[in-house]
């Protein structure tokens, strides 16, 4: 992100705060500093009741575990499917924020599916396009981005066999309400593969600190629920294997986004998370602020697959749709001038802001690379830049579409 642009637009909205005005009856402050282990083990360190979730089998290293063919005799009712879906809200909100449902997709279709993804990550290798990772060193793990899109035209009906599944649904609606949209990212740890660091998801966990602390602590609230993460084993998981590490009820700490970095959670995750053993064929399900991350695969013979679900809410949307890249192309000429002409940046990057698309999702990851951060550029930090250089409106056109290309799936 250029400096220019970045510094004038954080300093309109960044004012230094003590964290320990985040007391009761004031506003909390979201601030790196907040971070509190002691408040955060209060919060992990509890056991998970089983008599309090009557559609639940078990609770396996502190999750709940779910099995399709139960949960499945009490979808034929709707109260019964109401009571269900009530059920897994609690226990992904309100409970250890994780769930597992076993048996949810045959592995006859796993294995179909697992062809196919295997056929694409060696076609993507062979052509030096397959995709990094968040959250590990590249290299470690292969990850096929827009799994979804690319099993659908690659194998229709395995697609259709795959996605016909009951339980993602199910979940689905339990956290997200209908309309909900579905991405999928498969992430294979290979033999000797390192783990991801501990970290939260989609949307604040895609953010620096320095970003994150820009938003209110209501914001920090929101974004979890916008948001359901999942996976489908695509074989047997056992921990060694890089199951995914997982602290439950770690999804309640309201400073968590401010916290996977720090050195002491990071040790205390190691010392305490655990990992679920999962089947092929079975789901995880999660709240996104549950602090996670891709195991270390310490076999030697063992691809541990996993098809990485990230389902949307189908509130995050505006209510208009608005072709921002026409707006900065018809404006930029006259940001150049008020720029010449001395305009205080604070209130061009205003201007900026009204305009230019300012979050670098949804997009294409194999080709919009994030380069120097976890997020790729903006349409916004690419007019900052512009106007940093005095780009011409011709080239900040043409870096505009080829923007704009990148983020086309094919």
């Amino acid at each position: 992100m250029p400096e220019s642009g970045y510094e004038v637009f954080t300093s309109m909205t960044t004012t230094p705060l003590d964290p320990s005005r985040a007391i009761a009856g004031e506003v909390a402050v979201t601030s790196r500093h907040g971070f509190d282990l002691e408040e955060l083990r209060s919060i992990v360190e509890v056991d998970v009741a089983l008599e309090d979730y009557p559609l639940a089998d078990a609770v396996a290293d502190r999750a709940l575990v779910y099995r399709t063919e139960k949960l499945q005799g009490h979808l034929r009712d709707l109260d019964q499917a109401a009571a269900v879906r009530n059920e897994l809200t609690r226990a992904l909100h309100d409970g250890p924020g994780v769930i597992v449902i076993t048996g949810a997709i045959e592995s006859a279709v796993v294995d179909r599916a697992t062809e196919v993804f295997e056929r694409i990550i060696a076609e993507e290798r062979e052509a030096g396009t397959g995709g990094g990772d968040h959250y590990a060193k590249p290299g470690a793990n292969d990850r096929l981005w827009n799994a979804l899109e690319k099993l659908a035209v690659a194998d229709p009906e395995t697609f259709v066999d795959y996605y016909a599944c009951d339980m993602i649904d199910l979940a689905s609606l339990a956290w997200l309400g209908p309309g909900y949209q579905i991405t999928a990212q498969v992430n294979a740890i290979n033999p000797g593969g390192a783990a991801q660091m501990p970290h939260r998801d989609y949307h604040v966990g895609f953010m620096t600190d320095d970003v994150a602390e820009r938003y209110p602590i209501h914001a920090h609230r929101l974004s979890p629920v916008l948001t359901l993460q999942g996976g489908v084993a695509h074989c047997h998981m056992p921990p060694e294997t890089g199951a995914t590490m997982l602290l439950p009820h770690s999804h309640k700490y309201e400073l968590g986004y401010l916290a996977w970095r720090r050195p002491e959670l990071i040790e205390y995750f190691a010392e305490n998370h655990v990992q679920i053993e999962l089947d092929q064929g079975d789901l995880v399900f999660f709240s996104p602020a549950v602090f996670h991350a891709g195991g270390h695969n310490q076999t030697n013979d063992v691809r541990r697959m996993a098809n990485l679900l990230q389902i949307s809410s189908a509130m995050g949307r505006a209510t208009e749709a608005v072709d921002r890249e026409r707006i900065v192309n018809a404006i930029y000429p006259a940001l150049l001038q008020r720029q010449e002409e001395g305009m205080d940046a604070a209130l061009i990057a205003c201007a900026v802001a009204a305009s230019a698309e300012g979050y670098a999702f949804p997009t294409n990851l194999d080709r919009d690379v994030p380069i120097g951060g976890l997020t790729p550029p903006s349409q916004q930090d690419l007019v900052f830049e512009a106007l940093a250089d005095k780009t011409t409106p011709d080239e900040l056109a043409a870096q505009l579409a080829a923007h704009r290309r990148r983020r086309e799936t094919h």
